[in-house]
């Protein structure tokens, strides 16, 4: 069971860099990875835009394996800045788990 927290939420929504809402799942991003990392970023953002705090830092090993190569981005049919999402949400984790 996941618990939702607002504050997470509520940081998520006071980013300007952060524009996942207009994410549509529908793959492609995961098909181009050439990581082939699966998660990033239907499910990541899924659980972002939840505020599932929890199933984010879960997968920091992930979200920092992203090469932010921008392959993911170019092929986006909904024009989703990934690069820029992933770098906030390792912002938000630096903050958040590393304290810096």
């Amino acid at each position: 069971m996941a618990l939702v927290n607002p504050g997470f939420v509520d940081a998520v929504k006071q980013s300007e860099a952060f524009n996942a809402s207009a994410c549509m799942n529908c793959g492609v991003c995961s098909a181009v990875c050439p990581m082939g990392i699966e998660l990033l970023p239907r499910k990541l953002f899924r659980y972002v835009l939840l505020g599932l705090e929890e199933k984010v830092l879960e997968n920091t090993e992930t979200i920092y394996s992203c090469l932010l190569c921008k392959m993911c981005e170019a092929n986006c049919p909904a024009r989703v800045h990934i690069a820029e999402n992933v770098r906030f949400l390792r912002s938000y984790i630096n903050k958040k788990v590393f304290k810096l």
